[in-house]
């Protein structure tokens, strides 16, 4: 199974549709980190819905997911961008114990989800959805629902190597629907896939099994893999921002700034000549900074 997303449409419907499929991505992201079973488990379904995410709102840009719990899990966030780059981190309370089949809610308790649209050009777009259901998918449903006002039905899966979404959405109506009935039927066939299906079999054989019977328009695959943007001038910028006094205050105490990426461990070092090039610098600061 190759790490991609498979686009699809109905034609004369007002429904589209995305499959993603995860393995090498999730396991360079689990590789990085010692993870609890179900929170391994929740960021592969993080890493699928931000895919997902990504290609429906054709951004040039960031996107990111970030659950945000007020029990035992602090933070699980999953980030992407145009060039199908995916990345993940999870913040928790190590000297908990999580049952093995936590659900989304029970880790985090009352959350939140912030979903956060950064372009390259333009401002940055923030949403925000309450976690009130058990599952991711059930809480993105109720974002689109509240938010985009855009029918849409999420399946999302993970087991231990790899992570899957199915995607359905009704976009408004125009005169090309020419089927009524469509997105009920379409949604009910989804439903019958299964969480191992949903991670095992390839999209192609999926699509024939859940709408053999439908006329379906199926677009070229998009490549996923790891990666991360993270750069030692994106760590300048960071620290630019703390100041001069503390900086010079942190260099007092340890002659020179060490940082490391959370997301792929990569390290930079900042000697105190370095720090001070820092400090003259006159340049704004990234506005995006991890």
């Amino acid at each position: 199974m190759n790490d991609q997303i498979q686009r699809f449409l109905f034609d004369d419907t007002n429904v589209r549709g995305e499959i993603v499929q995860l393995e090498q991505a999730y396991a360079e992201v689990l590789a990085r980190h010692d993870y609890p079973e179900p929170i391994r488990l929740q960021l592969g379904e993080l890493l699928s819905a931000v895919a997902l995410l990504t290609e429906t709102v054709k951004l040039d840009g960031t996107v990111s997911l970030e659950v945000r719990g007020k029990q035992g899990v602090d933070v699980l966030m999953a980030e992407s961008n145009p060039g199908g780059e995916l990345r993940a981190i999870a913040r928790f309370d190590e000297s908990q114990v999580f049952a093995d089949n936590a659900n989304l809610r029970q880790l985090i308790g009352d959350g939140q989800i912030v979903i956060t649209l950064d372009p390259k050009e333009g401002k940055r777009y923030q949403g925000i959805v309450a976690v009130e259901h058990e599952s991711l998918a059930g809480c993105l449903e109720a974002y689109f629902a509240q938010s985009e006002q855009l029918a849409t039905r999420l399946w999302l899966s993970a087991d231990s190597e790899r992570s899957a979404g199915l995607l359905l959405q009704q976009l408004p109506d125009d005169a090309a629907n020419l089927d009524p009935d469509a997105w009920n039927r379409l949604t009910q066939l989804a439903s019958t896939i299964t969480d191992e299906e949903l991670c095992t079999v390839a999209a192609e054989d999926m699509l024939y099994r859940l709408f053999h019977e439908e006329t379906t328009r199926v677009f070229e695959p998009k490549a996923l893999a790891f990666g991360c943007n993270c750069s030692r001038e994106r760590f300048a910028d960071a620290l630019h921002t703390l100041g001069a006094e503390e900086l010079r205050s942190i260099l007092e105490q340890q002659q020179a700034v060490d940082t490391q990426c959370h997301f792929c461990h990569t390290r930079y070092h900042f000697s105190a000549t370095d720090i001070e090039a820092i400090i003259e610098s006159p340049q704004a600061p990234s506005p995006t900074v991890h």
